[in-house]
C-alpha cells in the first residue's frame, strides 16, 4: 500500500490517517473475499482534485483480474442464490449498520478523491445507504404467481429467480451511492456481482466493499476490479457468457458501446446515460423557491451531477429579474477545499475546466453574456466559479451539450407551448424541473414534458423508493424503488400437470 504522507494542508493528511487507522483505505482489487495488491502490480495514482495531490497509488488492475472477478461470483452464485431472503436481507441490515457507523470517515474518503463539500458527501453516503436498507427489506418482498390454467388438472406458476452474475460500471460523481444503488438490488434478488469504480474515485466504492466484507457478506459474492482500462475490464464483462447483466452508469457514448458489445452475447443491460436537463420557470412561480431550487440543481457537486439542469428557460416576462437574483445567490458561493466547509468544490479533472470554459467561451463569441463568473476562480485554479449566462439561445452549442460544471444558461421562452417544445427538443431524457403555481399547468406540463423524472417545484428527486432514470438516449431501466429489484429478477413459467 503506497499512502502519500505529506500534505500542503494538514486538514487532508488527517482524513487519510484516520480512515487508514480504520483500514478503510484500500488500494487493491477486491476478490473472492480477498484484497488482491501486489508489490509489482502496476499502479496508477489518485488524486485531490482540489489540489491535484496524490493522495496514494492503487494497483492498476486489467482483464486478467476481471476474469478472475467473474469466476469468484460464478462460483458463489448457487450458495448466495439458495440463501434464504431473510438471511440475505440480515446481512445486508448489518452491511448497512456498519456504513451508518463510519458514515463520517467514508464522507471524508469521498470528499478528498471527489472533491465535494463534506456537506455533500454525508448526504451521499446517507443516500447511497438508503438503498441498502430499502433492498435489504426488499429481499422478502420478492414475489411469483398462480396463474389460471387453461389446461385441465394443470397448476401454472411463475417464480422469480435472479439473473445471475451481474458485472456493473459505476462513476466518478457519486461513487459511493452508485455502488450502492447497484449492488444492494442484485444482492437481494440473489444475484453476485463484480464492480469496476472510475479509476478518478475507487476509494469510496473500496471502503464500502470492506464493510460489506466485515458485515459477513460471503466471499464472491461482491467482487470489485480497479483498474485504469476500463475498454480491457468493459470488455471481459461483456464478453463473458457467464456475466447475464451489465449495469451502467456513464456517458451515453460509452453506454451505446457496452450495448452494442452485450448483444453479442444477448444480456440484460441497465443503462443511466447522460442527460441535458431543462429548468422551466413560468411567470406564476413563486421566484424565491424557484431559485432555492434552482441553486441546489445546478450547484450540487459543482454542477458535475447527471440530473442537473442544463438548460434554464425563464418566462420572458419575469427574465431579468430572475436572472438578477439568482445570479447575486450564485455569486455568493464560496468555493474551498470539501473538507473546510465550502459551498463548491473544484472540477474533477483538468479536461472538465477545460470543456466548460470552451462552452462558456463559444456561448459568449455568440452573444451570450456572462452575468457572473465565467472563468476559473485566481486564488483557486482547479475550481469554476458558479457561473450564470443570460441571452442563451436553443442553437448555441453551451445548449445541446451537457456541461457538467456550475454554469447555469439562461433561455428566455414566451409560451408554455414553446417552453415545453424547447425542453423536449433534445436526444436526451433524463430528468426535468419546472416551477408554477397553477395547478392544471403542473399535470398539463408534467404530462408533456419526454423525460423518464420530473420535478415539479421541487429538485429532491432522488431516492430509494422511486425509480430513477432516463427515456430516449439517457437509457434503459430503472434503478431504485420496486422496479430497481426487477432489473435483477427473471421470471420462470412453469406448467405443471399430473
Amino acid at each position: 500500500m503506497n499512502i502519500a504522507t505529506e500534505f500542503k494542508d494538514a486538514t487532508v493528511g488527517a482524513a487519510l490517517d484516520k480512515a487508514f487507522a480504520l483500514d478503510l483505505l484500500k488500494t487493491g482489487s477486491f476478490i473472492d473475499g480477498a484484497w488482491i495488491e501486489h508489490a509489482d502490480d502496476p499502479t496508477f495514482p489518485v488524486v485531490d482534485p482540489a489540489s491535484r495531490e496524490v493522495l496514494c497509488q492503487v494497483a492498476d488492475h486489467g482483464a486478467a483480474e476481471a476474469q478472475a472477478a467473474i469466476d469468484a461470483a460464478d462460483k458463489a452464485l448457487a450458495d448466495w442464490k439458495a440463501t434464504t431472503p431473510r438471511a440475505r436481507a440480515a446481512l445486508m441490515e448489518a452491511w448497512c449498520a456498519l456504513v451508518e457507523q463510519h458514515k463520517e470517515v467514508l464522507a471524508q474518503i469521498l470528499t478528498l478523491e471527489n472533491g465535494k463539500p463534506l456537506a455533500e458527501s454525508l448526504a451521499e453516503i446517507g443516500y447511497g445507504n438508503s438503498y441498502i436498507k430499502w433492498y435489504a427489506e426488499e429481499a422478502k418482498r420478492i414475489e411469483g404467481a398462480i396463474l389460471p390454467s387453461l389446461v385441465p388438472d394443470a397448476q401454472a406458476i411463475v417464480t422469480r429467480e435472479p439473473v445471475g452474475v451481474v458485472a456493473a460500471v459505476t462513476p466518478w460523481n457519486f461513487p459511493s451511492a452508485m455502488l450502492a444503488r447497484k449492488v444492494a438490488p442484485a444482492l437481494a434478488a440473489g444475484c453476485t456481482i463484480v464492480v469496476k469504480p472510475s479509476d478518478e474515485t475507487p476509494l469510496s466504492a473500496l471502503a464500502l466493499t470492506e464493510l460489506a466484507s466485515r458485515a459477513g457478506i460471503p466471499a464472491g459474492v461482491i467482487n470489485v476490479v480497479v483498474g485504469k482500462d476500463a475498454p480491457a475490464i468493459g470488455g471481459v464483462f461483456t464478453g463473458s457468457e457467464v456475466v447475464r447483466k451489465i449495469s451502467f452508469t456513464g456517458s451515453t457514448a460509452v453506454g451505446k458501446l457496452l450495448l452494442e458489445q452485450c448483444a453479442r452475447t444477448v444480456k440484460k443491460a441497465s443503462m443511466e446515460l447522460g442527460g441535458n436537463a431543462p429548468f422551466i420557470v413560468f411567470d406564476d412561480a413563486d421566484m424565491d423557491k424557484a431559485i432555492d431550487g434552482l441553486m441546489v440543481c445546478k450547484y450540487r457537486n459543482a454542477g458535475q451531477v447527471c440530473t442537473a439542469t442544463n438548460r434554464v428557460l425563464v418566462q420572458r416576462g419575469i427574465y431579468d429579474r430572475f436572472a438578477a437574483a439568482f445570479a447575486k445567490r450564485a455569486a455568493a458561493l464560496q468555493h474551498g477545499h470539501g473538507l473546510q466547509g465550502c459551498d463548491l468544490g473544484p472540477l474533477i479533472n483538468d479536461a472538465s475546466l477545460t470543456k466548460v470554459q470552451t462552452l462558456v467561451d463559444s456561448a459568449m463569441a455568440d452573444g451570450a453574456s456572462v452575468v457572473c463568473g465565467g472563468k476559473r476562480a485566481e486564488d483557486a485554479p482547479y475550481h469554476y466559479l458558479p457561473t450564470v449566462m443570460t441571452g442563451i439561445t436553443t442553437n448555441m452549442q453551451i445548449a445541446g451539450t451537457e456541461v457538467f460544471g456550475p454554469v447555469a444558461a439562461l433561455i428566455p421562452f414566451e409560451s408554455e407551448d414553446e417552453a415545453v417544445e424547447i425542453a423536449n427538443s433534445t436526444e436526451y431524457g433524463l430528468a426535468s424541473y419546472f416551477y408554477t403555481t397553477d395547478t392544471a399547468r403542473m399535470w398539463r406540463v408534467r404530462g408533456a414534458l419526454e423525460f423518464g423524472m420530473v420535478g415539479v417545484n421541487t429538485c429532491a428527486l432522488g431516492n430509494e423508493i422511486a425509480p430513477f432514470g432516463g427515456v430516449k438516449e439517457s437509457g434503459i431501466g430503472r434503478e431504485g424503488g420496486r422496479e430497481g429489484i426487477e432489473e435483477y429478477l427473471e421470471s420462470k413459467y412453469a406448467l405443471m400437470a399430473p
